[in-house]
């Protein structure tokens, strides 16, 4: 290699003593899914190092090259900083895997307006031109900016569903991972099950909602009900009409309605998970012990290294912008899960003891 030539991954390859492909899947975040060993990973990246590699885009280097920049973006009014936001996890994730690959982070907080809301053409051009390219997290969105980047053709990535051409995004299978847990209790013995949630409308509610409902059909299980309700909202005298319906385990949509339905269940005298199964479709409160509830673990921080690996290889042109990628849920433990109790059923909540 000349002095003055930009290093390739063949020239990371000769020096790592690997194949180029190997090299590539370790620079697009692959290696583990296809069991490159963690030496041979630590040796290209060693080699990255002493060579100076930065990943090259055609389509960027005519516009002035890459400037390692990695961009993260959120329609949110506040980025997920604090260790007890939902979202921290993902940003963990993505300076993690940043690091890894040598690429700097740069929050877009400058597009943050005073009334709290973000716009990306705020001062009438893209903001994100400063970096490469950007992730995107956070429940709140706005769909025309997205198209608008898409027109422009530039290279962001989004954590979440997006059932949109021309927009690559990392997610987990909520569907698959909802219908798993019907699975898990139903082989328990349970046939009557409540559905518990907040009245929201967003991706993954709406996907978690669509495995309870295809499962429960598929595995000839009764749904007893499905509540939407906020957790304040969440009164005793429900639980204890929803067990004298035979209900005999209750799937929570979301982690903020468990501290509800617990002191539901401590004021009616309902055990768990001796008189009722609970099982919770996502967690990420920090101010409840979530190892103490059966619960699914949604891959934030492994959602946030996916997406800049995806990034990174769309910024290499080995994806294209379709590119949709699915992280499996880990499911749920057997703290809060058990076989029904003999006796229960319909009318039984009056003889429902004390916790």
């Amino acid at each position: 290699m000349s002095r003055f030539a930009k290093p390739s991954q063949r020239d990371i390859a000769r020096l790592a003593q690997v194949s180029q492909t190997t090299v590539s899947m370790v620079i697009t975040g692959k290696a583990e899914a296809i069991g490159i060993s963690y030496d041979t990973q630590e040796r290209i990246r060693q080699a990255m190092r002493e060579l100076g590699y930065t990943p090259n885009v055609a389509a960027r280097s005519l516009q002035g090259g890459r400037n390692g920049l990695i961009g993260v973006h959120t329609f949110e009014p506040v980025f997920p900083v604090s260790a007890d936001d939902y979202f921290h996890q993902f940003l963990v994730g993505i300076e993690q895997m940043a690091v890894e690959l040598g690429q700097d982070l740069v929050l877009f907080a400058s597009t943050q307006g005073a009334d709290g809301t973000r716009s990306i053409y705020r001062t009438g051009v893209n903001r994100l031109n400063l970096a490469d390219g950007v992730i995107m997290l956070g429940i709140e969105k706005n769909d025309s900016e997205v198209a608008r980047l898409r027109a422009e053709g530039y290279p962001f990535v989004l954590i979440g569903r997006r059932d949109v051409a021309g927009v690559p995004f990392v997610t987990t299978d909520y569907v698959e991972a909802a219908g798993a847990v019907v699975d898990q209790l139903v082989s328990r013995g349970h046939r009557s099950i409540g559905y518990l949630a907040r009245p929201l409308d967003t991706s993954p509610q709406n996907e978690r909602r669509e495995g309870f409902r295809e499962r429960m059909s598929a595995r000839g299980a009764i749904t007893v009900f499905e509540r939407f309700v906020e957790p304040a909202d969440l009164v005793s005298s429900w639980l204890r009409d929803a067990m004298a319906s035979g209900t005999t385990a209750i799937v929570v949509e979301n982690y903020e309605l468990i501290a509800a339905l617990d002191s539901a269940a401590s004021d009616v005298g309902v055990a768990i998970p001796e008189h009722l199964s609970v099982v919770c479709l996502d967690w990420g409160a920090h101010d409840l012990n979530g190892a103490a509830w059966s619960h699914l673990s949604v891959p934030r921080r492994e959602l946030g290294r996916r997406s800049v690996a995806v990034l990174m290889a769309l910024l290499e042109g080995e994806i294209g912008p379709d590119h949709a990628e699915v992280v499996p849920c880990e499911l749920p433990g057997s703290a809060t899960i058990a076989a029904p109790r003999s006796g229960l059923g319909a009318d039984s909540g009056s003889r429902l003891g004390p916790r």
